[in-house]
């Protein structure tokens, strides 16, 4: 399978879906969820399953445009997540809403808080770092490991990963929160193996290649390690997306980046990085 020769498509496909995504998002604005942006949060038990949209329904009088969880092992309980700042007695009337609908005999919430943006900009600042800090250690491994430009074109593949998937999150509006920050640092260190396995069979090749043509060795390993590389994602994404299918709402916040992160590693660990070592390589030579 040829895929150096096709690597302008490659490229061309995510640059595309990058701008329309940071465009989107710059001009909609992010879809933030309540960790960046604070609010009001309150957990209250209702001593049965309800359906979300029906509870959507109660509160519906109150113009709250909340993201209603179910929590607890039979899902008895919900949580209910607003950008908006509810007072104490704001918040006593959503509650007494359930309260007279489902025949509660609580008096208040389980648990109820209010915090402000200052805690979502603590949670940026800190994902910023923490991106950062494993980028420049991952850059130091495989420059010691391999070479530079390895280092580099892994490097530029995580940054394409976490571009990519930030850019889905605008076009759909899907809503940023804490679990989106926890999945795309998982993400990285997933993808990278993925990506260095190909290396060292680049490295491996490279020696028994007396003419270096770049663009067939990274083809050649490609086609070496592609099997493996899309059985270990498929395995992984099968379980991701039973626990996506079968978990709470809260789960599913976690896994929905985490399975879309992992296949879009598999595709820059294919399609992205190598391409990209094979292009810093040539353009060295001349």
């Amino acid at each position: 399978m040829k895929i150096v020769s096709k690597k302008k498509l490659w490229f061309s496909l995510s640059i595309a879906i990058i701008v329309i995504g940071l465009i989107m998002g710059m001009f909609r604005g992010f879809n933030l969820g309540i960790d960046f942006t604070g609010g009001t949060m309150m957990q209250v038990y209702l001593g049965k399953t309800v359906p979300v949209n029906e509870v959507k329904e109660v509160i519906a009088k109150f113009d709250l445009d909340a993201e209603i969880l179910h929590a607890g092992d039979k899902k008895e309980e919900i949580i209910i997540k607003t950008k908006k700042d509810l007072n104490t007695n704001e918040r006593q009337e959503v509650f007494e809403s359930l309260k007279d609908k489902y025949n509660l005999k609580d008096n208040e919430p389980r648990q109820a808080e209010q915090f402000g943006p200052s805690m979502g900009s603590e949670i940026q600042r800190k994902a910023l770092i923490s991106i950062g800090i494993a980028a420049l250690g991952m850059l130091i491994y495989i420059t010691f490991r391999f070479e530079v430009k390895f280092g580099v074109s892994a490097i530029l593949a995580l940054i394409h990963d976490i571009l990519i998937v930030l850019s889905v999150f605008a076009i759909f509006r899907i809503p940023l929160n804490s679990s989106f920050v926890a999945a795309m640092l998982t993400i990285v260190g997933y993808s990278i193996n993925d990506t260095i396995v190909v290396f060292d069979r680049i490295r491996e090749n490279m020696r028994y290649v007396k003419k270096k043509n770049y663009e067939e060795v990274v083809d050649m390993s490609i086609n070496q390690t592609i099997t493996r590389t899309i059985n270990t994602s498929l395995t992984t994404l099968v379980m991701i997306a039973v626990l996506y299918i079968f978990g709470v709402e809260a789960i599913k916040t976690f896994t929905l980046p985490l399975i879309l992160g992992t296949a879009v590693g598999t595709y820059s660990s294919i399609f992205i990085a190598s391409p990209i070592w094979a292009t810093l390589k040539e353009l060295g030579n001349n």
